[in-house]
């Protein structure tokens, strides 16, 4: 078991599980090569076009909305443009050829059938209504092979949690920039999640100045009691949101979900750069 797992609800052990399978997609560097195969060069174009696809030839207010922590500005660059590059069915072929050829070396040796069938059981019981990404990847075809079912598996449920995210997010009353710079306050990667979103620092300040204003932030930035009340409060509910998928699946096969992810996520982690925007990390889980 991966360290800090016992602790964690079973909706965020299994997040914790199964969202670096789906990361390969934007750290593994074959992903990066299917995207430039298919024509489409840039880490961030990859990434929007990637993550977009599901939703059609959108424009920038669907990302916008959908991504949320992101800053217009920095989508407004990317979208529509990428899809003068790519087209939305190329760039999901890119995105899975990309994750299997990332999965298949690191899980050499690793049966994933079981696994695959299990993850599939949950991400077919995402709820949808609401759930922007998490059910246009659900409308997907399945693929068959069990490499690609696990990875498309992973990919509808970390998005379904996601949207769970935003929506506890926006009931709390907080803005995408905002949601960043609250959890900059507790874990202190400014550094790399602020450029990684695109906001600028006069919108970060801002964003501080109201956090502080509410009493979640204190003047050195970090988060006051309340602000942690209020931060633990916005995960319960993303955790809620998100365990429709595993009641479904029930207690014993979400326990034998998780035992066999576990040394999948274990091989996953160390390709994941340190700091890394999810956040994610090897040494304990993050809050999402």
């Amino acid at each position: 078991m991966l360290p800090g797992m016992s602790e964690a609800s079973v909706e965020r052990r299994l997040w914790s599980l199964f969202e670096p399978v789906h990361a390969v997609t934007y750290f593994a560097p074959e992903g990066g090569a299917a995207f430039e195969a298919a024509g489409l060069r840039g880490y961030w174009r990859r990434y929007f076009a990637g993550r977009a696809a599901p939703l059609g030839a959108v424009g920038a207010g669907p990302v916008i909305a959908a991504f949320f922590g992101f800053a217009p500005g920095m989508v407004t660059r990317a979208l529509p443009d990428i899809w003068t590059r790519i087209t939305p069915q190329a760039a999901l072929d890119a995105r899975r050829d990309g994750a299997r050829a990332a999965l298949e070396p690191l899980l050499d040796g690793v049966p994933v059938d079981e696994v695959a069938d299990l993850l599939e059981g949950a991400a077919r019981a995402v709820d949808r209504p609401g759930r922007v990404l998490g059910a246009a990847n659900a409308d997907l075809p399945w693929p068959d092979e069990a490499l690609d079912r696990l990875w498309h598996a992973a990919t509808i449920l970390r998005e379904h949690r996601g949207d769970g995210h935003v929506a506890a997010l926006l009931t709390a009353g907080v803005d995408g920039c905002e949601s960043l710079v609250w959890r900059c306050g507790r874990d202190g990667v400014r550094e790399s999640m602020q450029p990684a979103r695109g906001w600028t620092d006069e919108e970060w300040e801002a964003a501080a100045g109201r956090l502080r204003e509410r009493g979640w932030l204190a003047a050195d930035g970090s988060t006051t009691i309340v602000g942690e009340e209020a931060y633990a409060e916005v995960e319960a509910v993303t955790d809620r949101l998100a365990g429709r998928p595993w009641r479904e699946l029930g207690a014993a096969a979400t326990e034998r979900c998780a035992t066999l992810l576990e040394p999948i996520a274990a091989r996953i982690l160390p390709l994941l750069p340190d700091n890394n925007p999810i956040p994610l990390r090897p040494q304990g889980q993050a809050a999402r």
